[in-house]
């Protein structure tokens, strides 16, 4: 039976706007209270994810999240109509409401992790959206991402779909960000790599972090014992607290895998060494693991962070060479670009870089990886997909229409308190479960 790597990609929503929310984001928070496009953050997204699909990868839709989150102001005590409450949380409360009107669920590889039926005890591929509760603004995703997962992946005997995580910070977990799955084929049992930043229950008396790590080991452990995977697929590794520090929040910053490729920096995790020698001992056959390190010499932290080197998707073709898809912005930078062209001629699986811009998103501080979710399915797993989100010709040309139709051209901090503004979300999202053949996904669809 046939098995690939399927990506879906997050839909920008159509409150997109640069409220500099993420702490410990460089990206993020340089770029605070700049006017966003989220028409053109929209087009940016569906362009990649067709020059994906164009490529020859199965590729598919996230669907947003509603925004601004009324319900949440609601439970915040705000009252009346939800323009009265818009106003005045707007006017009050302004870091909350910025807060609820962020379209962070475009990063959707922060939406869940994922493990493929080769690897899980039950053959099923298995679902557990991340709880996100390190930063407000995401932790009101779980259960809406939950609702969409299981629209799109709806079949019971092919999908299991599990409830996020306790939401509190002992089991602080970001998703798919912090997970990577190696093998020698995507048909065959991998090795699921989760990389954590700290331990829940840290008793050290360590000065406190510049920034603390959001993603627990506690995490990792239980989304693996949900997941039915054994000891024997599984390698738990640490983040280096120092690259945290320089605005590393998340694995993907740092590192990235596809297949038998893991492509990290060398100041990535904690005990390099003896971890990658447990994952080469549970790959196998460790002759066809490539491990490319990229030294401080050639590439530093900081630049890694500005051009998002590592936040790269790197995907197998059809005649089973892989591409790494890399933001502009690497192709720009002359030792990143330098790097890359050198790296195609090594004699790794790694042949060929295609650069995309995705400014929108980078500039909020997310690159191509950040905007995707990897699911590994086989032939008949894909056939039980929802098919209205995957994509092809018309479906792109559809959803290009849809934004034309549905979002402005430009939002600054001062337009998220336009009460029009949720209503023109509304109608969007309306339409779109309609397109994507999602049902009632939102709360205001109910």
């Amino acid at each position: 039976m046939k098995y690939f790597e399927a990506n879906f990609d997050g839909l920008v929503g159509p409150t997109h706007n640069y409220a500099g929310l993420s702490v410990g984001n460089v990206a993020s928070l340089s770029n605070a209270n700049n006017t966003s496009s989220p028409k053109q953050a929209a087009k940016q997204g569906l362009q990649k994810m067709k020059a994906l699909h164009d490529l020859g990868l199965v590729q598919g839709v996230l669907a947003p999240q509603e925004r601004p989150d009324v319900y949440t102001l609601r439970r915040l005590g705000f009252t009346g109509s939800d323009s009265d409450i818009i106003a005045t949380a707007a006017k009050q409360a302004p870091a909350v409401f910025r807060a609820v009107c962020s379209a962070s669920s475009m990063w959707t590889a922060n939406a869940a992790t994922i493990s493929p039926s080769a690897d899980t005890s039950d053959n099923k591929v298995h679902f557990t959206p991340a709880n996100l509760t390190n930063k407000f603004h995401r932790s009101l995703e779980p259960q809406t991402t939950g609702r969409i997962l299981q629209a799109m992946f709806a079949d019971s005997a092919h999908f299991s779909h599990h409830q996020h995580l306790p939401d509190n910070d002992h089991f602080g977990d970001e998703g798919a960000a912090n997970h990577t799955r190696l093998c020698s084929d995507y048909g065959k049992k991998g090795v699921e790599l989760f990389v954590f930043g700290r331990y829940a229950f840290d008793q050290s008396k360590a000065a406190p972090r510049r920034y603390p790590a959001r993603h627990t080991l506690e995490a990792c452990e239980a989304v693996a014992r949900l997941h039915g995977l054994s000891n024997d697929n599984v390698v738990y590794m640490q983040q280096n607290p120092d690259v945290i520090d320089q605005g590393v929040f998340h694995n993907d910053v740092i590192a990235v895998g596809n297949q038998n490729v893991l492509f990290y920096h060398q100041q990535a995790f904690v005990d390099t060494q003896s971890k990658l020698d447990e994952l080469k001992r549970k790959f196998g056959n460790d002759s066809e693991l490539f491990l490319i390190e990229v030294n401080d010499n050639d590439v530093s932290v900081q630049e890694a962070i500005s051009t998002y080197l590592f936040n790269t998707q790197v995907i197998t073709l059809a005649n089973g060479e892989m591409a790494i898809i890399a933001p502009t912005e690497c192709q720009d930078s002359p030792a990143v670009s330098r790097y890359l062209a050198d790296l195609t001629g090594r004699g790794t699986p790694i042949k060929h870089v295609h650069y995309y811009d995705v400014k929108q998103s980078m500039r909020n501080g997310g690159g191509p990886a950040c905007l995707r979710l990897r699911v590994a399915l086989s032939e008949q797993e894909h056939q039980a997909v929802n098919p209205h989100v995957l994509m092809n010709d018309q479906l792109f040309a559809t959803l290009n229409n849809w934004v034309d139709k549905h979002y402005r051209d430009q939002i600054s901090e001062a337009d998220l308190a336009d009460p029009q503004l949720l209503k023109e979300s509304r109608a969007a999202l309306d339409e779109l479960t309609q397109i994507l053949n999602l049902g009632p996904v939102y709360q205001f669809q109910r």
